[in-house]
């Protein structure tokens, strides 16, 4: 309920000043009165009576609060009720406005229209013209809302791809977690288990060891045992009888002429420390390279298309649409339209050198690209280098067309060198140990190797290469 329909505007106005009032006050006669406008009386009079009815002023007056919520609320109805008929009024000359202008496409009032300013231009009552130009206003509206509706569709899509790639981060953190752990419990078991067979070797040593310190020792025994009864058999000799000792001295002498060696420690008898202790470390890690492999080239699944697998020591990519992918995210490094990946590191100077296991397979695509080649196009000529098998073999250089190579008993095996400085990237077949294609050109930028495949359960793979101990010393003097 409004204001007015509790009380009429005259009397929420002040006696004095007739406007609404700001800050009523009672006075003990009952009447209310703006406090500026009774102290401003007040002033005036030099004595405190009221106003309306020139009687005493009994005590202070005080603050009438219902009334001034009363006046407050009256205020703002009044105000918004203005702001919004405001709207249809002219600025100018306060009055309605009924006509709108062609030529300067806004409503103005009849004052307006008889004015210097619109006297010559064609006027439409409102109404009728309201009708004609809200038809293509909302046209163009609409034409000119498409722009912001697809940024905002493009703003709706990035944002899911953001809970998308949040999602992703958390899955592939556990993933690769798990994948750690497992790496490190093969390495966790090969050390257990060498560790128990160089303490075993080591206790085995030991015992034998013993068992000949034991042989020794029980020879010494013996060998002791028969001095001491020799000895002293000749001791009984020496204190027998004149006649005896003199009949038995030769004999005596005889046996106290020991031949027996003097005895000798064993040689070898402690415990080899250098063989167990020695390099230990270095002959562990060489031993170890029968079950670590080591890749030049590793897989980058944030690059990966959505329909290749990519194998868990990221090495092998396999082409496989019926797994649902809908949680890998649309991010800006991803392959959009073609099945491929890139490896995880580009080169941008030196010599690399990585072969790939292809097989029997009749679609696959192995080279390298240049960093600003495009992932979104669904194919790309320029900036790649690569040879390709698909219903025959051919290698692409930058241009086209294709140029077509046969290869006696297909390919088993490619082998890519790319050699950055000297701008050649050469493709062979290591098994034949014959080249396939040789390109120069002169790099400006980094390149990665690139893999595309379309073939299902038969994985296109990056071949580990042979560990040599010199690279197990260099690690180690790193």
């Amino acid at each position: 309920m409004s204001a007015e329909g509790i009380l009429l505007e005259d009397d929420l106005s002040c006696p004095v000043c007739y406007d609404i009032f700001q800050n009523p006050v009672l006075l003990s006669c009952s009447h209310n009165i703006c406090k500026e406008c009774l102290d401003e009386f007040w002033k005036r009079k030099a004595c405190q009576e009221c106003p309306v009815c020139k009687q005493e002023v009994l005590h202070d007056p005080v603050c009438n609060f219902p009334l001034k919520v009363l006046c407050d609320a009256h205020l703002e109805e009044y105000s918004q009720k203005y702001a919004a008929d405001s709207k249809q009024y002219c600025g100018i000359h306060s009055k309605q406005l009924k006509l709108f202008c062609l030529e300067d496409k806004q409503p103005v009032c009849l004052i307006c229209q008889t004015s210097q300013q619109h006297s010559d231009h064609e006027c439409y009552p409102i109404d009728e013209a309201a009708i004609h130009f809200k038809y293509f206003q909302q046209k163009e509206l609409k034409t000119a809302l498409e722009p912001l509706q697809k940024k905002l569709h493009r703003f709706k899509h990035v944002k899911q791809s953001c809970y998308n790639a949040t999602a992703h981060i958390k899955w592939q953190t556990k993933r690769t977690e798990q994948q750690i752990m497992n790496e490190f419990r093969k390495l966790y078991q090969f050390l257990r288990l060498e560790e128990a067979d160089r303490l075993l070797a080591l206790r085995q040593e030991e015992e034998q060891k013993i068992q000949r310190m034991e042989e020794k020792i029980e020879e010494m025994n013996k060998e002791i045992s028969s001095l001491a009864k020799l000895i002293r058999a000749i001791e009984e000799d020496m204190w027998t009888e004149d006649v005896l000792f003199v009949q038995n001295f030769e004999s005596s002498m005889t046996r106290a002429q020991c031949s027996l060696q003097d005895p000798q420690m064993v040689s070898g008898a402690l415990i080899d420390e250098a063989k167990h202790l020695g390099n230990l470390q270095f002959r562990v890690w060489e031993k170890m390279k029968n079950i670590v492999q080591y890749s030049p080239i590793i897989l980058d699944p944030n690059t990966a298309h959505v329909s290749l697998k990519l194998s868990e020591d990221l090495t092998s990519m396999t082409f496989d649409e019926t797994e649902d992918m809908t949680h890998i995210p649309d991010n800006p490094e991803r392959f959009e339209s073609s099945a491929c990946v890139l490896s995880s590191e580009g080169f941008d100077s030196g010599s690399h050198c990585w072969d790939v296991e292809v097989g029997n397979r009749s679609l696959w695509e192995v080279g390298i690209t240049t960093e600003s080649n495009p992932k979104t196009a669904g194919l790309f000529y320029n900036g790649v280098w690569s040879v390709e098998y698909n219903c025959g073999f051919y290698t692409r250089s930058p241009g086209r067309p294709k140029s077509p190579f046969s290869a006696e008993g297909g390919l088993q095996k490619i082998r890519i060198q790319l050699d950055w400085d000297k701008g050649q990237v050469s493709f062979s077949d290591p098994l034949n140990e014959t080249d396939i294609k040789i390109f120069n050109h002169t790099f400006t930028e980094k390149v990665y190797p690139f893999f595309w495949s379309h073939m299902k359960n038969s994985p296109v793979k990056i071949l580990p290469m042979m560990i040599v101990p010199m690279t197990v010393l260099e690690t180690l003097s790193e």
